[in-house]
């Protein structure tokens, strides 16, 4: 015997796909910006103050 109604199961079934549409289209997308943007201002600090710009190794 389960302890959750049919409504009580509806409102969760439609609260999980609320927030499964939220991560996709808006928490990933925002996160995976971040995380790029990041990662090219760490590389683009690194050459500025100590590996020097990119060039041939010579």
């Amino acid at each position: 015997m389960s302890s959750f109604t049919d409504q009580e199961t509806k409102q969760t079934r439609s609260r999980e796909w609320k927030m499964f549409l939220f991560i996709v289209i808006f928490l990933f997308p925002i996160l995976s910006v971040i995380f790029v943007g990041g990662y090219g201002f760490t590389v683009w600090m690194l050459q500025l103050f100590v590996f020097g710009p990119p060039g041939h190794g010579g």
